[in-house]
């Protein structure tokens, strides 16, 4: 479950210390879900840390909903909405299928904006096999941007759905493509002029297509991972980037998790950009990216299944023990302390 973000409380004894944006402390959120009351028997995956998409049999059939909002950029937030939405349904092995948007708009905006928006919303929707099926518009003076918030449903049989409670000591961990593309697109959008200084223009205009190519959309590999095999758990590592995704995993799974630092893959404009600016790629908002958890010999199919699409999949990590552990070269590093997303050091 995601809150993406956190605006300031006017009560200094109310206020969340050094937590002014993002997604709520996992602590407190874990107490705020448990004082819940119990979802219905329909409900297979409800409300928990770690989890950004609930389950529940509908007749013969089980269906998966998300829901995310899109407030750190206001470049093709219609793209964003479809897919950040989408990626948390697929990760369950559903097929995204039905969307519905709440766009809350600035006053003065104008009606080509608004045009553009609808427009890449059913675009991004038609890409991922899903339709725009309703929802909610309004102009209002509460936001200075356009702030857009979607539902996705989707629909998968119940043998397929993804659980975390497979996941088993000694499970692979593998990340499709690398890190951090959402990031790394979030950064050349929003600082043109200083990231074309940076990498020059051939690295520039990669690093502002990275949106699209290598693309936040992780559909595609997640249901051909559950297509080929027996797929424990996925997770798409977006707000906080990998490190909270692989403690999100944990949080889920209540499995500890090894990840080998040297086995990241990270794009070079990324890895550029994030010294540049001294942001740790580790906590950089990362969609774009699949964590996916399958025994050993499933990994392996999985890959190569990937890798024939010409996705790139590596092994970053293993099931192990109970806590989030980080090595390089084979030593035990500490586990750095991502108090909100890296991207807000520069928006």
């Amino acid at each position: 479950m995601r809150s993406r973000q956190l605006r300031r409380s006017s009560s200094r004894s109310d206020v969340l210390a050094g937590r002014f944006e993002g997604k709520l402390p996992h602590a407190l959120l874990d107490k705020l879900l448990s004082q819940l009351s119990e979802p219905g028997r329909d409900v297979i995956i409800g409300p928990q840390v770690g989890e950004d998409a609930f389950a529940a049999r509908v007749g013969k059939k089980v269906v998966v909903a998300s829901t995310d909002p899109i407030t750190f950029t206001s470049h093709e937030i219609g793209y964003y909405l479809v897919n950040i939405n989408a990626n948390d349904v697929a990760t369950m092995g559903a097929q995204p299928r039905w969307l519905l948007a709440t766009a809350l708009l600035p006053k003065g905006i104008s009606r080509g904006a608004i045009a553009r928006l609808f427009a890449e919303i059913d675009k991004a929707c038609l890409e991922v096999g899903a339709s725009l099926c309703g929802g909610h518009t309004e102009i209002t003076g509460v936001v200075s941007q356009p702030v857009v918030i979607g539902t996705m449903l989707g629909v998968v049989d119940e043998d397929r759905l993804v659980r975390p409670q497979r996941v088993r000591s000694g499970d692979c961990v593998l990340l499709t493509k690398r890190l951090a593309i959402e990031g790394t697109a979030i950064i050349a959008r929003e600082r043109p002029e200083d990231v074309r200084l940076l990498l020059g223009r051939k690295s520039f205009a990669r690093a502002m297509k990275f949106l699209h190519d290598p693309g936040i959309s992780i559909v595609a590999e997640a249901l051909t991972a559950v297509r080929v095999a027996r797929v424990h758990a996925m997770h798409d590592p977006t707000e906080g980037g990998l490190i909270w995704g692989i403690k999100e995993l944990s949080l889920a799974t209540g499995k500890g998790i090894e990840v080998d630092l040297e086995s990241i893959p990270i794009y070079p404009e990324t890895r550029l950009l994030c010294e540049h600016f001294g942001i740790n790629v580790l906590g950089l908002i990362a969609s774009g990216s699949l964590l996916i958890v399958a025994s050993e010999k499933d990994s392996k199919r999985i890959m190569r299944s990937l890798r024939r699409r010409g996705v790139e999949c590596n092994p970053i990590g293993i099931v192990k023990g109970k806590q989030v552990v980080l090595r390089k070269h084979g030593k035990k590093v500490r586990l750095p302390e991502i108090a909100s997303d890296e991207i807000t050091r520069i928006l």
